[in-house]
């Protein structure tokens, strides 16, 4: 399972959301004060050495996209959130679920009905 920061997971949003971006695209989306180019450029670094993006060369410069699809990532993330904190147990996750949200006994069974 790969783990990211909080800002790695918001970067690697802006790819899933943009498609290929130039590190100077994804400063944009950000409010001022905006993060510094470099800043921006080293977590996006990290996410290539992660392979959760790659990069192709256009002039002097790159262009970064994801190499990892979101709900590819999604599942693989939770897998390892079920793993590492309900002993592998797929049912003690969602028991917990359950009860942590108060999910009501319809919604119960609209969703036994969905993966039925």
């Amino acid at each position: 399972m790969i783990e990211l920061t909080k800002k790695e997971e918001e970067i690697m949003t802006f790819f899933w959301e943009k498609g290929p971006l130039y590190v100077k695209d994804i400063q944009a989306f950000y409010d001022d004060p905006k993060p510094h180019v470099n800043t921006i450029s080293t977590i996006v670094r990290i996410l290539e050495d992660k392979g959760m993006v790659g990069h192709e060369s256009i002039s002097k410069t790159y262009r970064y996209y994801a190499l990892v699809d979101k709900n590819e990532f999604s599942k693989n993330t939770l897998k390892g959130i079920v793993r590492k904190y309900f002993n592998n147990s797929s049912f003690v996750a969602i028991s917990s679920l359950i009860q942590e949200e108060d999910i009501s006994l319809d919604e119960l069974r609209k969703l036994i009905d969905k993966v039925n």
